[in-house]
């Protein structure tokens, strides 16, 4: 089982994932814990360098290999080991890296979403997107110690909120598989949340068990 967190930044992906992984463990379900990229071609690496600070590639094309091509390496040396020793969470995944493409080169992001979704492997079985509301994201963001980043200012922000819910779109229809698609802003959609991850988790835990 493989669960993947995705939203812009403030939506309160590291809010879910830390008391998703607190709530299980107390369940005795101990999900293990992956970020987006393997940083693991240097070629790659300096693209998705560029891209993460607002410096598009020199084409969509090449973007578009260098992603795949870390997203392959991910998947062979990060995501199937820790898949074989239990359910993972992902912070962002696909859907993050299709956005960010998209938003840097122009392309429809459905584009980007099924060139990424061909690496099956990487596939997330369940996604959540956090659509916390863009100016709630960036006043969380202001309390931050940590300079701002690129997409961390309001028209980017919504662009990209606009390109999550496209993506979330575009990849059940490539994959079939699930987007939750709910806010992270009071504390009853962060139970909802959780126990939406929880309910995937423990029937995950209980399909292993059985086999």
């Amino acid at each position: 089982m493989l669960i993947a967190l995705e939203g812009i930044s403030g939506a309160g992906k590291s809010t879910v994932r830390n008391r998703l992984l607190a709530d299980a463990a107390r369940e005795g379900i101990r999900p293990g814990h992956i970020g987006q990229f393997s940083w693991l071609s240097l070629t790659s690496t300096r693209t998705l360098i560029d891209l993460r600070a607002g410096r598009p590639a020199a084409s969509s094309d090449q973007a578009l290999v260098a992603a795949r091509q870390d997203l392959e390496l991910h998947t062979r040396h990060n995501l199937i080991p820790a898949r074989a020793d239990g359910p993972l969470v992902a912070d962002r995944l696909t859907l993050s890296t299709a956005s960010l493409l998209a938003l840097l080169h122009g392309r429809p992001v459905d584009h980007y979403v099924r060139a990424l979704a061909d690496v099956i492997p990487a596939r997330a079985d369940f996604t959540v997107l956090l659509t916390t509301a863009p100016g709630l994201c960036l006043a969380r963001l202001a309390e931050r110690p940590t300079q701002r980043r690129f997409g961390e200012d309001p028209t980017t922000a919504a662009r990209l909120a606009e390109l999550y819910d496209q993506a979330a779109t575009a990849w059940t229809k490539a994959t079939g598989l699930p987007v939750l698609r709910h806010p992270c802003t009071t504390d009853t959609d962060l139970d909802l949340l959780v126990a939406a991850c929880l309910k995937q988790l423990r029937e995950a835990t209980e399909h292993a068990t059985q086999i």
